[in-house]
């Protein structure tokens, strides 16, 4: 079976390109796969960056930095620690600029963890239980009541751990998908290890960590 070559303009690589951050040869083959379509071709990217983040994800990230964001005004400061493999990746301007980008995510959507698993016991038995009997006050029938709790969970997840949230600079994607892509360009585990945010006058400021299982590289 022949493969028809579909011929992509130039100027639409580097559209992809500045959108998702991926080099340029993966953005022509994902608009080839796309027929041109340049949302077609950055699902195709996200995809693809997802992958290649899973594959990466068991191994050790011992580099790093430690970034902040100051909200104008001096009234919201978030303090972040994002780690990678090795020293060259944390200094090159794709990762700080990847640094400052959660730093400010962090700052204007106020996140209480990293990740799902980070979520306390306590957060999560308080949060079905409130789940549960507003589903159950419906009358609804027991096994629907479990589906319906569940589901609000995935949305409470959503809310409050910083990498399943919306990407505050670009809605289309969550965090997690945001390092994905980072991870795909630059060849190295990504993880974001630590973050404080601070509001003036605020006294429930947070600091959230979370213990990542590592791995050697195989």
């Amino acid at each position: 079976m022949t493969t028809v070559s579909v011929k992509i303009d130039a100027k639409l690589v580097k559209d992809l390109r500045e959108k998702s951050g991926a080099p340029m040869g993966d953005c022509l083959k994902a608009l080839q796969e796309s027929n041109g379509d340049i949302e077609g071709a950055f699902v195709v990217l996200r995809k693809r960056g997802m992958a290649s983040a899973q594959k990466k994800a068991a191994r050790s990230t011992n580099e790093g930095a430690v970034g902040t964001y100051i909200h104008a005004g001096g009234k919201i400061g978030v303090l972040l620690e994002v780690n990678c493999e090795s020293d060259f990746v944390a200094r090159t301007d794709d990762f700080q600029n990847l640094l400052k980008d959660i730093a400010m995510h962090i700052a204007a959507s106020d996140p209480k963890f990293v990740r799902p698993d980070d979520v306390t016991p306590e957060d999560l038995d308080r949060e079905r239980e409130i789940y549960k009997a507003q589903a159950a006050a419906t009358g609804k029938p027991a096994a629907v009541v479990e589906k319906i709790a569940e589901g609000k969970m995935a949305k409470f997840y959503e809310e409050v751990c910083l990498l399943e949230q919306p990407f505050i600079k670009d809605q289309s994607i969550a965090v997690k998908e945001l390092i994905a892509q980072k991870v795909g360009k630059l060849g190295e585990n990504i993880t974001v290890r630590r973050f404080a945010r601070f509001k003036v006058g605020d006294p429930n400021w947070t600091v959230a960590t979370t213990k990542l299982v590592e791995a050697a590289a195989e």
